[in-house]
């Protein structure tokens, strides 16, 4: 197994999620700070394109260069342009909590999760006790690029970040609180059929995906400070060590080999939110990025 060992390129942020390499810069959003960001590939020259009040989180582009937002505790896509966000698509009757991850395909399906129940509130009241496959039971939603509700998809525990192939045939999608990734075939006009494992692993809190140019996925785990490299089936090939626990990556970089972390002490909003501990942290690896995000 290879062995990597990430260093800090940013500081200061309170919750990063949805890294995305995207016309030369890591674009990311930050949960309590309430944007969307992007930052030079050395982590310089931060800014700040889109105030989300309602909480950001995945982030795609549909094919027009409008970008797409989850914005979680509203429950709805944004679409947004120069800065100037507007309603796309209303998620309420779908999620049971706040929206999540998502990754948007060339035609402009975009795939979005949920948290599908108040995951901090259930810790702090009960504990890991608290916590069940039944409880986390919600949906994915396919979206088409006009807005509207192509496809919901039931029965994800806790679905997060997402990859589809660079074929756009295979969307893959995280479950976090079932240690696993699960893929499904595409259809073309986006729906999503044949679902199956992709990798089973143990106690690997699996949050934000990406996928290389070998069929391989980085995966952050959010039990740990490590992203790892895994193989259809669930081989460990690699792994990157960050200083914090790891919530997502993306390849980027010049030549997509550059491994962005975005790492934090803890997910627990309650904790976080009005902390300013989150880091952005890089390791170059061996494969390069492929496929979408």
């Amino acid at each position: 197994m290879e062995n990597y060992q990430a260093r800090v390129v940013r500081e200061g942020l309170s919750f990063g999620e949805g890294p995305r390499w995207h016309e030369g810069r890591l674009w990311y959003s930050d949960f309590y700070r309430h944007g969307v960001f992007s930052m030079r590939e050395d982590g310089g020259d931060e800014r700040l394109e889109l105030a989300v009040p309602g909480q950001p989180s995945g982030l795609g582009w549909l094919p027009d260069g409008d970008l797409v937002v989850a914005s979680g505790t509203e429950r709805q896509l944004l679409r947004a342009r120069d800065g100037v966000a507007t309603p796309f698509c209303d998620l309420r009757a779908h999620f049971g909590f706040w929206a999540n991850d998502l990754v948007t395909s060339s035609a402009g399906v975009t795939y979005v999760g949920n948290f599908g129940f108040d995951l901090d509130a259930v810790l702090r009241d009960e504990g890991v006790q608290g916590l069940s496959e039944e409880r986390a039971l919600t949906n994915v939603v396919a979206v088409g690029a006009n807005g509207e509700v192509l496809q919901v998809i039931p029965d994800f525990v806790f679905p997060n970040g997402s990859v589809l192939t660079p074929d756009e045939r295979t969307l893959i999608v995280a479950e976090t609180l079932a240690f696993r990734l699960s893929a499904f075939d595409v259809a073309a006009d986006g729906t999503l059929t044949n679902r199956r494992v992709w990798a089973q692993l143990d106690f690997v809190a699996i949050d934000g995906i990406c996928l290389d140019a070998e069929g391989q996925i980085w995966v952050a785990n959010a039990l740990g400070t490590e992203c790892l490299r895994v193989k259809e089936g669930g081989e460990i090939t690699a792994k990157v060590a960050a200083s914090q626990n790891t919530y997502a990556c993306m390849l980027g970089g010049e030549h997509r080999d550059q491994l962005y972390v975005m790492s934090a002490p803890t997910s627990d909003r309650f904790r976080v939110a009005e902390q300013r501990d989150g880091k952005i942290e890089v390791a170059i690896v061996a494969v390069p990025g492929a496929g979408r995000p």
